[in-house]
């Protein structure tokens, strides 16, 4: 991996596709990140997620993601831990994060009784 800034803490690149473009009622069907850290070092994670809402067929033709595809899919609540982990002590980038994606994975921390904690993170 090149580097093209001096890191000093992990950075976790992340992407969401969502049942909308409503930050506060739409929900994520597909979570998927990569989380480098400052020795080079790369995790990974995707998942499909149940979004107990149906997904809008019009939605569906934006990024492939059917009702079908996530009906056995994990619930967000339980990845939860799992995305807490991989992105502690992170900071934060993607595509759109700050307008949209951020503030969407905080809502649906506080629906499944979490925290996305924001407080010292760069985006």
């Amino acid at each position: 991996m090149t580097r093209w800034i001096e890191q000093d803490r992990p950075v976790v690149f992340f992407d969401l596709e969502t049942t909308g473009t409503n930050r506060t009622t739409d929900r994520i069907v597909e979570i998927a990140l990569v989380r480098i850290d400052v020795n080079g070092s790369e995790r990974t994670f995707r998942s499909l997620v149940n979004p107990g809402i149906p997904i809008p067929e019009e939605v569906s033709l934006i990024h492939g993601i059917t009702n079908e595809m996530v009906v056995t899919a994990p619930k967000f609540q339980d990845i939860t831990g799992e995305l807490i982990t991989l992105t502690d002590n992170a900071d934060l980038a993607g595509f759109n994060i700050a307008r949209f994606d951020i503030d969407l994975l905080i809502a649906e921390f506080k629906r499944a009784d979490s925290e996305f904690k924001m407080e010292g993170r760069r985006i």
